[in-house]
């Protein structure tokens, strides 16, 4: 029977004098996580509020890595060792990290599905022809996600300022989540299009249990106690 692969989502917040060194390291990183021993997929990620998925929603001083591993001693051998990690470290004044395990997954991403078994997080790329569409559809689903009953974390996600991005959510309850994707009008009418009108050139969407949390950014934890 397969096991779920250990899945972490890693945010580090760095100070403004420190945001061309953080750009420097998404740049020159991707060859040193390729290398990672235990390390089975990874992606550098800038962030933002995911309210309009274009360059104003950008957070120049929150950085993400969304990783899959072999075992936890992979991931721990790389939190210890790895200059990587040593190096986002230095650079942050504050650092997140959730630890997930993956429920079910559809989709690919980069060509392939990363967690292999049949929170939230979901990533497109958006063909072009139909771009203007989509990012007309994003503000009312936004608007809807950030007040929806029981929303723990919103996070954009992306690998450019357009075109490739996605979102990472936390939720308190299963019934919170399930809620919001079958019943929030403006959410029901984006994924009625989705498919309708082929917004996406290839999506992921892939749903977690959530471990557990470690550190802080933007000052808390953000889903401790939720």
């Amino acid at each position: 029977m397969p096991t779920s692969p250990l899945v972490t989502l890693h945010l580090w917040r760095v100070p403004l004098r420190h945001v061309p060194a953080a750009l420097a390291r998404v740049a020159t990183d991707r060859a040193a996580l390729a290398t990672t021993d235990g390390l089975a997929f990874a992606r550098l990620l800038g962030t933002g509020d995911g309210a309009t998925f274009d360059v104003r929603d950008a957070d120049v001083r929150t950085w993400a890595l969304l990783a899959v591993w072999r075992d936890p001693p992979a991931l721990a051998a790389f939190e210890r060792c790895s200059p990587v990690a040593r190096g986002w470290a230095r650079l942050a004044q504050e650092r997140f990290r959730a630890d997930l395990a993956v429920l079910a997954s559809r989709g690919s991403w980069g060509g392939h599905d990363p967690f292999r078994v049949p929170s939230q997080a979901g990533q497109a790329h958006h063909g072009a022809s139909r771009a203007r569409r989509f990012w007309a559809a994003v503000p009312p689903v936004a608007t809807e996600l950030a007040g929806a009953r029981g929303l723990c974390l919103r996070l954009g996600i992306g690998e450019a300022p357009v075109g490739v991005q996605g979102t990472f959510s936390v939720w308190a309850s299963t019934a919170a989540l399930t809620d919001f994707a079958y019943h929030a009008p403006a959410h029901r009418d984006a994924v009625r299009r989705t498919h309708a009108e082929g917004w996406y050139a290839e999506e992921l969407f892939a749903r977690f249990a959530l471990l557990q949390t470690t550190g802080t950014v933007w000052g808390s934890d953000p889903v401790a106690g939720r």
